[in-house]
């Protein structure tokens, strides 16, 4: 069992946190609500019955862990994101760097202002590379809400971000 929860942790750590860490906008708040999701994952491993892939029941656990924790801290909006502080500008020059860090500002301020559902697809499906079926299951929506949200919610951080007077390139099919 112990060399199960191992594994489970390495193969899939970085994709939980990285879905948290989108909801949250937080480094501290997404470690703890990613060890919070595989210590609960790992307490409830003999529930899990194949019905998805192990990263799509973790994911499903994060969003539940990081919803209740939305819930206990009276949360209903998402925290404001701090992009200042999160992009890898040591690669780049000075001027490139000024204007990536413009661009992704934009983009997460016009993320920050879509609706929930939205953000959650989005997250989903273009962060964490989910499948249509993947990001239905963890939602817990059909197939056809997956696509008809994801549609609309790219076209509303679209619309959101050229407001900005920025640009979001059409997704690939």
């Amino acid at each position: 069992m112990d060399e199960e929860v191992e594994r489970l942790f390495l193969e899939h750590n970085k994709t939980v946190y990285r879905y948290i860490y989108w909801l949250v906008k937080n480094k501290e708040t997404a470690e703890d609500l990613t060890q919070d999701t595989f210590y609960k994952a790992f307490k409830n491993l003999h529930k899990f019955q194949g019905q998805s892939s192990e990263s799509t029941w973790l994911l499903k656990i994060a969003r539940n862990v990081t919803y209740d924790h939305f819930r206990r801290k009276g949360l209903i909006s998402f925290l404001k994101w701090d992009s200042k502080n999160d992009v890898d500008t040591l690669s780049l020059s000075p001027e490139s760097s000024i204007l990536r860090s413009e661009e992704l500002a934009k983009l997460y301020e016009a993320f920050d202002h879509l609706k929930k559902d939205y953000r959650d697809v989005l997250i989903l499906r273009k962060v964490n590379e989910r499948s249509i079926k993947e990001t239905a299951y963890i939602l817990g929506w059909t197939e056809a809400k997956v696509k008809a949200k994801a549609a609309r919610a790219f076209e509303a951080l679209k619309q959101e971000y050229n407001r900005k007077d920025g640009f979001v390139n059409e997704p690939t099919k």
